[in-house]
Formats: structure tokens, C-alpha cells, sequence
């Protein structure tokens, strides 16, 4: 009975939360069972246990020159070494299409990598990876996957492996990789900061669940600002209202000090956007902006 399968055997060099996701998402799509390798061996048995139909690799080597979809799903500062050993072990007569995941990194940190017989192309999931694979699995359909390809046919080959995982392809330069890197680390990681600085201000105000008090709120602001951009935005801010504001520093200033650069570099940040297009900035006074910055 003739294959149905479009890959031959899948390799996986990565034990993490985004190899166990998309090993999981990629396991029924190769003829013979996933390959796995990472230093941490109790972490490789994990990923296999967590994947099913997956096996344990010996090493790196056994992966060059045995898959033909290989998934490098390791640390940024990692790759090059794991390029390097890769370039070393892999056997030329072997068509393979080789991708990474990471968000920083293009393609060219992969050109080792490259030859008339491999393609090779950054495929990163633009979602978080919290430790839970079946959820995740399910997350990554219509999530965006920015790919970066060394070429048409390489880029063609990483839209089969999103279109696989249920994803959106967005296609990313080489040159524009750091940042759109960049975009995403302060969309979502500063917001981590942003949510956990507003609760502690609420637990210092004697509120017992800071979490539950800030969800809708918090939720009702992204989706505004998802729709509307700035138009989204509401608060004193907006209004030109100093006497609020001088008050937050206060207060700020009395009970939680530890925020007040971060809420004096947000304000200072959306003042400086809402003057794009009002001049919003001119209906604070110079003292009150110079304490701002002074933070």
C-alpha cells in the first residue's frame, strides 16, 4: 500500500515546549515515527512519551542522515553549534527540507545547511507555548507562522508544513526578521510586565484578587486596541486630565515606587503617540512631563 504520509521520517532536534507541540501536531504525517533528540535525555523521553509515536535519536547525526523533514527547535544562542553538527553529519544525497523555529533568526544561520538536494527556511509560530501540547496543537490552527525561505521552492515547502499544522503564512524578509522579532517581544512579553505591575498595585490597595478585578478590563482594552489602534484608547490620558495623573504619581510613589518608571515611560510613550495625531502632549504641563521623564 503506497504512503499517504509527505514525509518519510520527521526529525526533531529540541526537547522544549515547541518541539513537544508541533511533534505532536507533525506525528501523523511521517511514514515511520518521529525522531527525537536532546542533550537532557529524561527531557527526550518526556517529549517522546508526550509525542506517542516517536522515538528517541542517538544522536544529532542519526537525524542528519536519517529524516527528511528535520524541525530545529532549540535556544537562539544554540543554533549555530547545532548547524555545525548538523553540517558535519549530513549526508548529501538526501533530500531534506530543514527549518528552525526560531523568532529572531532568519534563514542565513542555516546556510551551512543548504545544498542542491536541501531547502531550508525560519518557520516561527507567532503563539505562546505554555507546556500544554494538545492545547496547543489546537492554538496553532489559523495562528500565524512568520517563514522566511532560502528560496520559492523552500518557502513553498514551509507553507506545506504550516498548512499541516492548520496555520496562516506570513511571508517575513531576511533583513526585517530582528524586527518583527522585536514587535512581537513587546506586544506580548512587556504586556506579561505591564498586567503583573497593575496587580501589585491592586494588592497593595487591599484588593484580594487583582487577577480577577483586571480581566475585563484588561480584555475590553486589547480588543479595542486590536480593532481600533489608538482610537481605542480611554482614561485620563486622553483627556488632558493632569490633576489625575499627578495624583497616580503620588500614589504610585507611596505605595508601590518600584512602578513608577514603568508608568512614567507608558505615559511619556502614549502622550508621544497620541500627539501624532491631536497634539495631546501640549495639554500637559512642562512640570508634570519633566517628572514623567524623570522616573
Amino acid at each position: 500500500m503506497a504512503s499517504t504520509s509527505p514525509y518519510r521520517r520527521i526529525g526533531i532536534i529540541g526537547t522544549g515546549r515547541v518541539a513537544s507541540a508541533i511533534g505532536l501536531a507533525l506525528a501523523d504525517h511521517s511514514d515511520d515515527p518521529l525522531l527525537i533528540w536532546g542533550r537532557n535525555s529524561s527531557k527526550c523521553a518526556e517529549a517522546v512519551r508526550t509525542i506517542g509515536r516517536a522515538q528517541a535519536a542517538g544522536d544529532v547525526a542519526q537525524i542528519a542522515s536519517d529524516c527528511d523533514l528535520i524541525m530545529l527547535a532549540v535556544a537562539d544562542d544554540a543554533l549555530v553549534q547545532i548547524v555545525v553538527a548538523m553540517a558535519q553529519a549530513a549526508r548529501a544525497d538526501l533530500p531534506r527540507f530543514i527549518f528552525h523555529v526560531s523568532g529572531r533568526s532568519g534563514v542565513a544561520i542555516l546556510e551551512p545547511l543548504r545544498s542542491a538536494s536541501s531547502m531550508t527556511a525560519a518557520i516561527h509560530p507567532a503563539m505562546t507555548f505554555t507546556g500544554n501540547p494538545p492545547s496547543e496543537v489546537e492554538h496553532m490552527v489559523t495562528a500565524r507562522f512568520a517563514v522566511t525561505g532560502s528560496s520559492e521552492q523552500a518557502s513553498a515547502a514551509a507553507q506545506d508544513v504550516v498548512n499541516l499544522l492548520g496555520g496562516v503564512t506570513v511571508a517575513i524578509a531576511e533583513a526585517q526578521r530582528e524586527l518583527y522579532h522585536a514587535a512581537l517581544c513587546h506586544g506580548a512579553n512587556h504586556l506579561v510586565t505591564l498586567i503583573a505591575g497593575s496587580c501589585q498595585a491592586l494588592a497593595a490597595a487591599g484588593v484580594a484578587e487583582p487577577d480577577a478585578l483586571l480581566a475585563p478590563l484588561v480584555r475590553a482594552a486589547l480588543d479595542a486596541s486590536l480593532r481600533q489602534g489608538m482610537a481605542g484608547l480611554s482614561g485620563p490620558l486622553l483627556r488632558g486630565d493632569e490633576e489625575t495623573i499627578d495624583k497616580h504619581l503620588a500614589a504610585l510613589g507611596q505605595h508601590c515606587p518600584t512602578l513608577l518608571p514603568t508608568y512614567g515611560a507608558m505615559a511619556l510613550a502614549t502622550l508621544d503617540e497620541l500627539g501624532r495625531v491631536d497634539d495631546a502632549r501640549q495639554s500637559f504641563s512642562a512640570s508634570l512631563l519633566q517628572r514623567l521623564k524623570s522616573y
